[in-house]
């Protein structure tokens, strides 16, 4: 499949989102799958299909103020934040893996694998989602999350098409300020840009389904309440507002032919 998503009425899904199936998102904190794929979340439940979401980690440590969101304190609010997050996306099914902040690189790889291996077989996808090699902005736990989904896929017989996240080099040209303004890629990172002749599906947010995705990221009240305010609702709403994934297999394909 190579469809993408242009132009489309208000209502409905997106045209394509009744060929992705059943849809599992494993991602490493709260918010990851709102910012990278609410509107493609959206689209398949408008289309009737199952979506699952399954968070590595509760984002304990996503704070600048520990001393007043210590951990624990953190963890509580994140998870009513991602409930309504998803609620906001028709979402029913999440998953939480069990991990702490900033220690995914440390778990034994086979414990992660094993994991998502599990849902794997759980859920029966007809397609699954997640980051990258680069772990979209080179965050460690993105990576790691990243080796695991790939292995499992991997090791059930690649069960359907694995979606990379990722982003364009339009994106790269439209955003770059505002990405180096607030720190988006880590030191050090690469990162993602396929050009949309490579994508495998892309997600235009506008209208109703742009709504969506900004309720769903303004419910993560704790992590987007300050970049709302710095950049504007309008100019915030924009940013993530096209979602694009590329195919890992023929990614792979591709580099490997270079």
């Amino acid at each position: 499949m190579n469809a993408q998503t242009r132009n489309q009425p208000k209502s409905g899904p997106p045209d394509g989102s009744e060929d992705i199936g059943v849809l599992p998102g494993v991602w490493a904190h709260p918010d990851d799958d709102a910012y990278l794929t609410a509107g493609l979340m959206s689209a398949v439940r408008a289309a009737g299909h199952r979506v699952v979401v399954a968070t590595a980690t509760k984002g304990e440590l996503g704070t600048e103020d520990p001393v007043a969101l210590p951990p624990e304190r953190l963890a509580l609010i994140r998870e009513r934040e991602t409930a309504a997050s998803l609620a906001a996306l028709d979402v029913r099914e999440h998953r939480w893996l069990g991990h702490r902040d900033g220690t995914l690189d440390q778990v034994p790889v086979a414990l992660g694998i094993s994991q998502v291996a599990g849902l794997i077989q759980e859920i029966r996808p007809d397609t699954i989602v997640t980051f990258g090699p680069d772990g979209m902005t080179g965050h460690a736990d993105h990576q790691a999350v990243s080796g695991w989904v790939t292995a499992a896929w991997n090791d059930s017989g690649r069960c359907g098409p694995l979606w990379y996240a990722t982003v364009t080099p339009e994106f790269h040209q439209e955003w770059a300020a505002v990405n180096s303004e607030i720190g988006f890629w880590f030191d050090g990172a690469s990162p993602p840009s396929d050009p949309s002749s490579e994508l495998a599906f892309a997600v235009h947010c506008d209208g109703e389904l742009l709504d969506r995705k900004y309720a769903a990221l303004r419910a993560h009240t704790s992590q987007t309440t300050g970049l709302i305010k710095h950049l504007g609702p309008e100019r915030y709403r924009r940013w993530w507002s096209t979602e694009s994934f590329v195919d890992a297999a023929r990614r792979s394909d591709r580099r490997a032919a270079a």
